[in-house]
């Protein structure tokens, strides 16, 4: 049997499993006693058909020969006391008696029971009923209690486990570079983190524990079907290679139809996410038929894949019996050929009825930790990850902003797809910069390179002089607060999304924010006010309140620099005057940087950059800029600006 893919899953999980080592230790130790009361069931059925046998006849006194008379006077003088020995000569000491393991053990424990079990040609008395009605229930009582206490402390470790591994996983995530999540599909990433985790906590829960009492069960059994008769053993252990080469085959199956059905199961995952998330389009479009038949399509394929691991799995049981069965054959010829006690005979098969049942448990475990094997591999890909844009190892203090943000010679490329190319920008503090280009300009890669979620392929951006790969990402994005045009909202309260925006903020200050957004005057009239739940990604809320609870979130940061990335944008001018009212209020006193295809919301801007391309094509104030009869005056023309 292949146990590579076993020792992976337990390498894999060891780092976090050696936290709660007293728990397996302890599981391992009970799933020992667990093996040992599997083993004395052999010996109490050996012990009970001993005792059914009928006692054998004693010759009565007047039969007994004269050389049996002779034997009996040789063996009395024999017995006779030596005589004492006085004056200097010393009594020899006693001899101090020895067991001889495991016979004489056997013995021992036979003389304790024997008062308290029935044996045949004994009256009974209540000693005798009591043990007999209890004997094996006992035994059963102590096994069910170890198998209960090994494989709750080894679930209770794997549960800890893996909800320490999820936690790692969605924290690797979090430290992940944006260029990941373009790469990555959401259905894989939920996959990961509960798919992959699920099935590896499903072998070591269930998987482990039984690895450990059945193959310790194993150990034990051998050692007595030994003692039981050892030729028989070995007729026994010539199938166990018989039983490991179709398990072995199953167990290949089974891994390959794991993966193909993981990728399916992505597929699957992702797709009902865009379901979910665009069922208004859906709707909208009468596209619920195609939508499911998408579902279907992939679901077959998990359905495939599921009924192959099924059969793999199910085939395991039937081909052991099988080959248990032939073994069993061969063993009761042998049987008659050396003619076994029915004592004997009876023991060593509830010996080998015993043994063949934790084979049949160790092959399913096998095929258990194979369907896990898969997923173990990608959660350590995924863990083994590092981020693209990383914090310095020795980064400088960066406080407050001072005097100006700088871009020089800043080029930068979406893998092979230039999309800034030497660019050149000073924004001085208290300044508000507007940026204006076509779709795909590269207007939104400008913001997502100022707050760090890429780095530059070529040049900088410093902050005071300071570069920002020499700065903690705590210590500059604490400087910048972002509003955008994609708001989003947790499901939790009003107050809870507005004090997103930093951390330990109080109840008053989550209210004066919310003034300072113009956001107070909806939020009095919602059902419980401030502590009412928005709902996923704030489906409860227009798009207009939605997007002034994002700007108070923003005003309750109180950063320096402000950025706008097409914040009007998916509003309509009712909701767009609201938000800008807003907008303008926490402008005030910051250095602003605004991103927008809607060119009217840059007139109050100080200055506007037009780029094109990937690079500043044009910069002026807005009257100038339409009386240049540039770049942006034909944007502007486009959009009936004159």
């Amino acid at each position: 049997m292949r146990m590579g893919n076993i020792k992976m899953v337990f390498r894999f999980g060891w780092p976090y499993l050696k936290r709660y080592w007293v728990r397996l230790v302890l599981g391992v130790a009970i799933g020992a006693l667990f093996g040992l009361t599997n083993a004395s069931f052999v010996w109490a059925t050996k012990t009970i058909m001993e005792r059914l046998e009928e006692p054998k006849p004693v010759a009565s006194a007047a039969a007994k020969t004269d050389v049996e008379s002779a034997v009996e006077t040789n063996a009395d003088v024999q017995a006779a006391p030596e005589p004492l020995v006085t004056g200097p000569e010393k009594a020899a000491p006693p001899k101090t008696e020895k067991i001889k393991f495991p016979g004489e053990l056997k013995r021992r424990v036979d003389r304790v029971l024997d008062p308290w079990l029935p044996k045949m040609g004994r009256d009974l008395d209540w000693k005798q009923v009591l043990g007999g009605i209890l004997f094996m229930p006992l035994l059963l009582l102590i096994r069910a209690s170890a198998s209960f206490s090994s494989s709750y402390c080894i679930g209770w470790a794997s549960e800890r486990m893996i909800n320490n591994m999820r936690l790692d996983v969605l924290e690797k995530l979090s430290s992940m570079s944006l260029d990941f999540f373009t790469r990555s599909t959401t259905g894989d990433l939920l996959t990961r983190i509960n798919g992959d985790t699920a099935a590896l906590l499903r072998s070591l829960r269930l998987g482990a524990a039984d690895l450990v009492k059945e193959s310790v069960t194993l150990v034990f059994l051998f050692f007595t079907l030994l003692y039981i008769n050892w030729m028989l053993t070995l007729c026994v252990v010539l199938f166990v290679p018989l039983v490991l080469f179709p398990v072995s085959v199953l167990a290949k199956k089974v891994r390959r139809a794991s993966k193909t059905g993981r990728g399916a199961e992505i597929i699957q995952t992702s797709q009902l996410v865009e379901l979910i998330n665009g069922i208004r389009i859906i709707k909208a479009y009468l596209l619920e038929r195609a939508q499911i038949e998408r579902y279907r399509k992939v679901a077959r394929i998990i359905l495939r894949q599921g009924m192959r691991t099924l059969r793999a799995r199910e085939l395991t049981a039937p081909l052991i019996e099988l080959i248990y069965m032939l073994g069993f054959g061969v063993m009761i010829i042998f049987i008659f050929y050396t003619k076994v006690g029915i004592t004997e005979f009876v023991s060593f098969l509830v010996s080998m009825l015993l043994f063949f049942a934790p084979v049949k448990k160790l092959a399913n475990v096998h095929i258990m930790f194979e369907q896990a094997s898969f997923g173990v591999q990608r959660l350590a890909q995924l863990l083994q990850l590092e981020p693209s844009v990383k914090e310095p190892a020795n980064p400088k203090p960066l406080r407050e902003f001072k005097s100006e943000i700088s871009f020089e010679d800043v080029t930068f490329a979406y893998g092979d797809r230039p999309v800034i190319r030497d660019l050149n920008l000073t924004i001085p503090r208290g300044r508000n910069i507007g940026i204006a280009g076509a779709s795909g300009s590269g207007k939104s890669t400008l913001i997502n390179l100022l707050f760090r979620f890429y780095d530059p392929t070529r040049g900088s951006i410093r902050i005071d002089g300071m570069d920002l790969r020499d700065v903690t990402f705590h210590d500059l994005r604490q400087l910048m607060a972002l509003v955008s045009q994609d708001v989003i909202l947790f499901d939790t309260t009003v107050a809870e999304n507005i004090a997103c925006g930093r951390e330990g903020a109080t109840r008053a200050e989550v209210e004066a924010a919310a003034k300072g957004a113009y956001a107070d005057e909806f939020i009095i009239h919602l059902p419980e006010k401030y502590d009412t739940r928005v709902g996923e990604r704030g489906i409860t809320l227009s798009t207009g309140q939605r997007q002034r609870i994002s700007i108070a979130r923003a005003f309750i940061r109180n950063a320096p620099i402000l950025v706008l990335d097409e914040a009007t944008a998916s509003l309509d001018s009712e909701a767009e005057a609201e938000v800008q009212r807003a907008i303008d209020h926490l402008s005030e006193n910051r250095t602003v940087v605004c991103v927008a295809h809607r060119l009217s919301t840059l007139a109050a801007c100080d200055e506007i950059i037009v780029v094109a391309n990937g690079a500043l094509v044009e910069r002026g104030g807005f009257k100038e800029l339409l009386a240049k009869g540039g770049v942006f005056a034909s944007m502007a023309r486009r959009q009936g600006l004159k």
